[in-house]
This record gives C-alpha cells, structure tokens and sequence, in this order.
C-alpha cells in the first residue's frame, strides 16, 4: 500500500497538465513561471479555488517554496 500524502506529487501533476488541452498547459506553465511557484502548487491553488471559493489563493499569499524554506 503507498503512503497517503495531503499534496499533490510533481509526477501526478505533470501527469495531469500532460492530459489537459494545449492551450490550458501553455496557459499554467506561463502562470508558474510568472509567479515562481511549483506546478504541484498551482494546480492544488486551481483545485481549491474551484471547490471552495473562499480558500486561500496566490493573490492572499505568497507561501515558501522547498528551496525558499531550506534556506531561512
């Protein structure tokens, strides 16, 4: 059995931008790059923001990245 993890793996979220439209990959990559955050992130920030409308969003915060929280 694998472990349960509360994140979305880089692997599984290149597996889902590989299935979306090529308009919509062109549109997110452009959106990580902008905003220097991970795939895995952004996609979990679209996931939430669809199923609830309140939750926190990039515009409310700017969490730290793996590399960003290594070095403080």
């Amino acid at each position: 059995m694998q472990a349960q993890t509360e994140h979305l793996s880089t692997t599984a979220a290149h597996a889902f931008l590989d299935a979306l439209p090529e308009k919509i990959q062109r549109a997110l990559i452009t959106y990580v790059e902008e905003i220097d955050y991970p795939l895995e992130a952004v996609l979990e920030s679209a996931i939430a923001g669809f199923l609830d409308p309140d939750s926190i969003s990039f515009m409310d915060c700017k969490p730290m990245t793996g590399s960003e929280r290594m070095a403080s």
